[in-house]
C-alpha cells in the first residue's frame, strides 16, 4: 500500500519520492504509519525480527519482477547459478576444513610436540623439532594430549588476567605499595606543588632566626660576601624549584596519557573482534594470525610455568639427594614442579628485599607482582588439592576398622594404581569439606550471630578468598592451614573413629562392614561410599526435607545444652 500524501518515514523522517515511495505494511496509524521499503529492510536486518515491534503485525514481502522478465530462466543462467553455488560450497568447505585443521590439529599438535621436546632435555630434540612437529607418528594421541596442554595454558592465562583484575580493583598489598612515589596528576596539582615549593622557601626564609652577634660582626666586616651568599642562595632555590617542576611534568605525562585514553576505542575494537572472526568462522583468513599467537603463547606459558619451575625443582632435589624419595612417590613431575615454585617464591622474596634495599622501585614492584602470582598459585594448590587430599586419607585411615582393612592394604592399592587412589581420596575429601561447610552454614542459621566468629562465613558478601591470598602474609595462611587440618581431623576422630570404637566394643559382631557382590565387575566399598554420598544421600536430603528437621534437631540440642550448662 503506497502513500501519495506528504507523509514522512518513521525511520529516516523523510518524505516519499517516486523512486522511494512510502508504504504502510502494518496496522500502525498516525505519524508512524508509513516507512520506506529500504528503511524497513534495513531495520529488520538490524533487529532480526519479522514483525512490527509496536503493533506485532507480521510483515509479508512479495517479490516483484521486471515486466520484461522471461517466463523461463535460460539454461546458461541456471548452469551459471549452479556452478556459482557449487563453487561457493567448495570454497566454504575448504575454508572450514582449514579452520578445523588449524584449531584441532596444528595448535594441540604443536603444543604437545613442543612440550615433549622441552622436557626431553636433549639438544638433538631441539634441532629436530620442526621434523617432529610434521611427524605422523602417534598423531591422535598427541593431539589429545595437546588439547589438554592447550587447556592448561588457557586456564593459566585466564587466571593471570583474573588475578590482575583482582589486584587492580582490590588494591595491591601494603608492602608492595610502600615507598612508591606518588605522581602529580593534572596541571592544578602541578601548580599546587610549585606553590607549595615557593611557600616552603618563603617560610624557610621567614622562619630563619636572627643572626647571632658573631655573625653580624662577620657580615658587617664583609658586606660583599653577604651579597654573594644571598645571590647564591637565590640561584640554588630557583634551581630546586625548576627541578621539582620538571619532575612533576615528567610524572604528569603518564597521567595525561591516562586522561587522553578513550574507552570507546577499546570497546569498538572489542566489538569488531567477535568469536566468529577470531576462530575464522566468518570466512576470512585472519584466524591464521590468531593461530600463530596462540601457538606462541602456548610455548611461552610452557616455558614460564612448567619448564622453568620443573628444572629448578629437579636440580634442587638432585642436589639435596632426595631424588630416590621423589621417584618413589609415583608423582615425580608434580612434586618437582611444586618444589620449583616454592624455591621461586623464596628467590623472589630475597630479590624483592635486595631491590628495596638498593631502592630499585620498578624492579621491586615487578618482583613483588611475580611473588604474588607464585604465592596465589601455591595457595590455590594447597587449598583445593592438598587439603582435601589430607582429609580423604585421614577419613580412610580412621575408617579402616569399619571395613576390616589395614594400612598395608591401602599401600598395595596405592602401588597398583597411584593416580586413581589419589583421585578417589581427593574426591572423598572434597565431599567431606563440602558437607562440613554446609553444616557450618546450617549452624549459623540456628545460633546467634557472633558465636562462630572464628570460622569464616562463606555467605558473607565481603568475603573474598583471593583478596585474602593476595594481602595476607604467608605465615597467616600457614597458620590457618594447620588450624583447619586440626579442626577437620578432630571432627573425623569424634564423628567417625570414636563411634566405630564404641560400636566394636558394645557390638563386636556388628562390624566389619563387608560387601559381597556376585558380579563380573569388581566393585569396592569405596565406590559404594561414593555412590551413597553423591547420589543417594543428596536425594534423601532433598526429598525428605531433612534440612528443616535437622535444623530443628540442632536447635533443640543447643537449647538443651545451654539450659544444662
Amino acid at each position: 500500500f503506497m502513500s501519495l500524501s506528504a507523509d514522512i518515514c518513521r525511520v529516516c523522517r523523510s518524505e516519499g519520492t517516486p523512486e522511494k515511495p512510502l508504504y504502510h505494511p502494518c496496522v500502525c496509524t498516525g505519524s508512524i504509519k508509513f516507512i520506506h521499503q529500504e528503511c524497513l529492510v534495513q531495520w529488520l536486518k538490524h533487529s532480526r525480527k519479522e514483525y512490527c515491534e509496536l503493533c506485532k503485525h507480521r510483515f509479508a514481502f512479495t517479490p516483484i519482477y521486471s515486466p520484461d522478465m522471461p517466463s523461463r530462466l535460460p539454461i546458461q543462467d541456471i548452469f551459471a547459478g549452479l556452478v556459482t553455488s557449487i563453487g561457493t560450497a567448495i570454497r566454504y568447505w575448504f575454508h572450514y576444513t582449514l579452520v578445523a585443521f588449524a584449531w584441532l590439529g596444528v595448535v594441540p599438535l604443536t603444543a604437545c610436540r613442543i612440550y615433549k621436546c622441552l622436557f626431553t632435555g636433549s639438544v638433538s630434540s631441539l634441532l629436530t623439532l620442526p621434523l617432529d612437529i610434521l611427524s605422523t607418528e602417534n598423531l591422535l594421541a598427541d593431539c589429545l594430549q595437546g588439547c589438554f596442554v592447550v587447556t592448561c595454558t588457557l586456564c593459566a592465562f585466564i587466571s593471570l588476567v583474573w588475578l590482575r583484575e583482582q589486584i587492580v580493583h582490590g588494591g595491591a598489598p601494603q608492602w608492595l605499595e610502600q615507598n612508591q612515589p606518588q605522581p602529580l596528576n593534572g596541571v592544578g596539582q602541578q601548580n599546587e606543588a610549585q606553590a607549595v615549593v615557593n611557600g616552603g622557601v618563603e617560610n624557610a626564609v621567614l622562619d630563619q632566626p636572627a643572626n647571632p652577634a658573631a655573625e653580624n660582626v662577620v657580615v658587617g666586616e664583609n658586606p660583599e660576601i653577604q651579597e654573594e651568599q644571598v645571590d647564591e642562595e637565590e640561584e640554588d632555590n630557583e634551581d630546586e624549584e625548576d627541578a621539582v617542576v620538571e619532575d612533576a611534568a615528567d610524572a604528569n605525562n603518564g597521567a595525561q596519557d591516562d586522561m587522553n585514553w578513550n574507552a570507546l576505542e577499546w570497546d569498538r575494537a572489542a566489538e569488531e573482534l567477535t568469536w566468529e572472526r577470531m576462530l575464522g568462522l566468518d570466512g576470512s583468513l585472519v584466524f591464521l594470525e590468531h593461530v600463530f599467537w596462540v601457538v606462541s603463547l602456548n610455548t611461552l606459558f610452557i616455558l614460564v610455568f612448567a619448564f622453568c619451575p620443573y628444572h629448578i625443582g629437579h636440580f634442587s632435589i638432585v642436589g639435596l639427594g632426595f631424588e630416590e624419595y621423589v621417584q618413589a612417590s609415583h608423582f615425580e613431575g608434580l612434586i618437582t614442579t611444586i618444589v620449583g615454585y616454592v624455591l621461586l617464591a623464596v628467590t623472589l622474596i630475597v630479590c624483592h628485599g635486595l631491590a628495596a634495599l638498593v631502592k630499585f622501585q620498578r624492579s621491586r614492584r615487578l618482583l613483588g607482582v611475580c611473588y604474588i602470582v607464585v604465592k596465589v598459585s601455591l595457595l590455590v594448590v594447597v587449598e583445593i588439592g592438598v587439603f582435601p587430599l589430607i582429609c580423604g586419607w585421614w577419613l580412610d585411615i580412621c575408617s579402616l576398622e569399619m571395613f576390616d582393612a589395614t594400612l598395608k592394604d591401602r599401600e598395595l592399592s596405592f602401588q597398583s594404581a597411584p593416580g586413581t587412589t589419589m583421585f578417589l581420596h581427593w574426591l572423598v575429601g572434597m565431599v567431606y569439606v563440602f558437607y562440613f561447610a554446609s553444616f557450618i552454614l546450617l549452624l549459623r542459621e540456628v545460633l546467634r550471630p557472633g558465636v562462630l566468629w572464628f570460622l569464616r562465613n562463606l555467605n558473607d558478601p565481603d568475603f573474598n578468598p583471593v583478596q585474602e591470598m593476595i594481602h595476607l602474609p604467608i605465615y597467616r595462611h600457614l597458620r590457618r592451614f594447620i588450624l583447619s587440618v586440626i579442626v577437620f581431623g578432630s571432627i573425623v576422630l569424634l564423628m567417625l573413629w570414636l563411634p566405630i570404637r564404641i560400636i566394636k566394643y558394645l557390638l563386636p559382631n556388628f562390624l566389619p562392614y563387608n560387601v559381597m557382590l556376585y558380579s563380573d565387575a569388581p566393585v569396592s566399598e569405596l565406590s559404594l561410599e561414593l555412590l551413597l554420598l553423591q547420589v543417594v544421600l543428596p536425594a534423601l536430603l532433598e526429598q525428605g526435607h531433612t534440612r528443616q528437621w535437622l535444623k530443628g534437631l540442632v536447635r533443640a540440642w543447643t537449647v538443651t545444652a545451654g539450659y544444662l550448662l
